[in-house]
């Protein structure tokens, strides 16, 4: 018996001693379970922060289409110019494709850059402009729409804001100030106004012009007959008006249905392919001071005068040169603007993000 209990008592004293030795590693392995987790949840937001930071900066990328000396130039100015061009080939009725659109957008990247610089470098040289000046280029801008809405209207669509369009101004203004005062030594001499002028003689044609005066009735090209001949009825009764010595002016100041009426009809000179083709053919076709028969186009029926006529004839050498000498001055200075722009970006640092 007491060898037994002898037994019972070791192998008792033994398994608590396993068990008291094996609780504080199990503990250990727990804590350092618990550890892992909270390291591992820590690298995940870490990874997160860096993810997220990632995409600031890409994002951040996409918001500018390159970076000039630290200073951005914005994704937008860069759409502006681009919706800007494609207006103006839509315009024009033409047609680009993929590979010319992407030349275009290259050229309109470098003309941002160029910009850029030069505007750096008229601020480094002190170059200031007034904003009562910038003011009165913005209000004389606004006067090319025709009134307030078409201006707003254009501007929502150019995503820009009066701030915008001003800020644009005030750089352009600065920038010829600075290059006006850089290259004030261009010369132009009569040899090469002269050579200019002998060397593109059909430039200098003025061609025939006439000056007509009208009377319109205007008629809807899909009326109907009855309207039609309603209308061209009362023409014929202001053409024997005429006939009876009545004066065309007041005539046309009474009856015509044209804008120009407030002028008595008068439409100023014009050459051809300025009017619709029967006016045109018609007013060409007159003598001076006679009167048509009448004429009709989409507009309506016309009753026309021609009060002048100026035959095809070119331009005197000397009623030209000073526009040819500005002509040539302004194509030096490009050149010259050219070259030192090239300079100012070898010494530049640019990155562009124009994919």
């Amino acid at each position: 018996m007491c060898v037994w209990f002898g037994k019972c008592f070791w192998a008792i004293i033994i398994f608590f001693t396993l068990i008291c030795t094996a609780l504080p590693v199990q503990a250990e392995e727990k804590k350092g379970d618990k550890i892992a987790a909270e390291e591992k949840k820590v690298e995940e937001k870490k990874d997160d922060k860096i993810a997220v930071e990632e995409k600031k900066v890409e994002e951040k990328k996409d918001d500018k289409i390159a970076v000039v000396n630290g200073i951005d130039i914005s994704r937008k100015d860069f759409d502006q110019e681009m919706d800007a061009v494609r207006q103006r080939i839509t315009m024009q009725g033409q047609k680009v494709d993929d590979a010319q659109l992407s030349e275009i957008g290259k050229n309109i990247l470098e003309n941002l850059i160029n910009r850029e610089l030069l505007y750096q470098e008229s601020q480094k040289s002190g170059s200031k402009i007034d904003e009562a000046a910038v003011n009165e280029e913005f209000e004389s801008w606004k006067k090319r729409f025709p009134d307030e809405a078409t201006l707003k209207n254009i501007m929502t669509k150019m995503n820009l804001t009066e701030d915008e369009v001003k800020s644009q101004f005030r750089q352009q203004m600065t920038v010829k100030q600075f290059l006006d005062k850089k290259f004030t030594q261009i010369t132009v001499s009569d040899e090469e106004t002269k050579a200019l002028y002998d060397s593109r003689p059909d430039d200098f044609k003025e061609p025939e012009q006439v000056k007509a005066s009208h009377i319109l009735l205007k008629t809807d090209p899909k009326a109907d007959d009855a309207k039609k001949a309603e209308a061209r009825k009362k023409m014929e009764d202001v053409r024997e008006k005429l006939k009876k010595g009545e004066d065309f002016a007041a005539l046309a100041k009474e009856i015509s249905e044209c804008p120009s009426s407030a002028k008595g009809g008068n439409l100023g000179y014009f050459g051809r392919g300025q009017m619709v083709k029967p006016f045109e053919d018609t007013a060409f076709a007159l003598k001076v001071g006679e009167v048509s028969d009448i004429v009709e186009t989409r507009f309506g029926y016309h009753l026309i005068k021609t009060a002048e006529k100026k035959a095809e004839k070119i331009v005197a050498y000397k009623d030209v040169k000073d526009r040819l000498e500005e002509y040539l001055k302004n194509e030096k200075k490009n050149k010259e603007v050219s070259l030192y722009s090239q300079k100012l970006k070898e010494n530049a640092k640019i990155e562009r993000f124009l994919k």
